[in-house]
Order: structure tokens, then sequence, then C-alpha cells
């Protein structure tokens, strides 16, 4: 089996916490990019109350530190589609992910729930792969 631990980096971008019960949306913290080779988000689900809540994935990028200058970003520079990210109640305790190949310092993303009047638990990580090896262990 191949050593998957100092070639990958973690960091944090959804903390788990108290169950959103409306339509507020989930931020997640910005990535910096820098000295990094690749990156993907992924999205866990818990609990996901509200019979008809939708939940709209969206990855920004821009240069500016708390992307103030944020735009979202093109398909070209995304491995997967925010659509195959979002999901809706159904999707109870599933993964989901979306990779980031953009040209830009900083990137973040943001779950939108629609329609949710339920309690909805949502996490998130950022995987990043750094540009020297190995990775710091805990992660940075």
């Amino acid at each position: 089996m191949r050593d998957l631990a100092n070639n990958l980096d973690f960091k944090r971008g959804l903390s788990p916490g108290a169950a959103v019960g409306d339509n507020t949306p989930y931020v997640s913290q910005i990535l910096d990019t820098k000295g990094l080779t690749g990156a993907a988000f992924v999205i866990l689900t818990g609990s996901l109350a509200d019979a008809d809540a939708t939940f709209t994935t969206l990855v920004e990028d821009g240069d500016a530190a708390d992307l103030a200058d944020h735009v979202a970003v093109d398909d070209a520079f995304l491995t997967g589609t925010e659509a195959l990210a979002s999901f809706d109640f159904s999707k109870d305790d599933k993964v989901f992910k979306i990779g980031y190949v953009g040209p830009k310092r900083y990137v973040r993303v943001t779950v939108t729930p629609g329609g949710n009047g339920g309690n909805a638990f949502i996490a998130g990580l950022w995987v990043v792969r750094p540009d020297t090896v190995p990775a710091a262990n805990p992660p940075a």
C-alpha cells in the first residue's frame, strides 16, 4: 500500500457544530494555496432534517487574503462540478467533494441551504497536497 499520510495535508474547512435550522450559508475557512500542488474540499453531511431542503455549493477565489475580491470560480478550474458537490435533504451521512486547480492564491467554498426549516449538520475539510513532503504531522 502507498503512503498517503506524508503526501497529503488537511486544513479545517467547516467545523462541525450546532445545526443550522434556516437558510444561513455555511462558509468555509479561506484556503491559502501558496505552496500547494493540489486542493480539494470535502463536505460531510450528518442529519439533514428538513424534507424539502436543498444545499447549493459555490466555489470562489481571489488574490486578496480576505477574499474581498472574490469571484465565482470558472468551471475550467474545478475538478468535479458544483452541481455534483450540491445535495438535498435525502443525503444524510454522505460525503461530497470538489477540487480546485485555479490560478488564484485564495479559495473558499460556500454551501447555501434553500427551504431549510429543519436542523442540518454539515462539516467540511480541505484536503491538500503540499509541494514539499513529508507533510507536517499533526497538520499545520
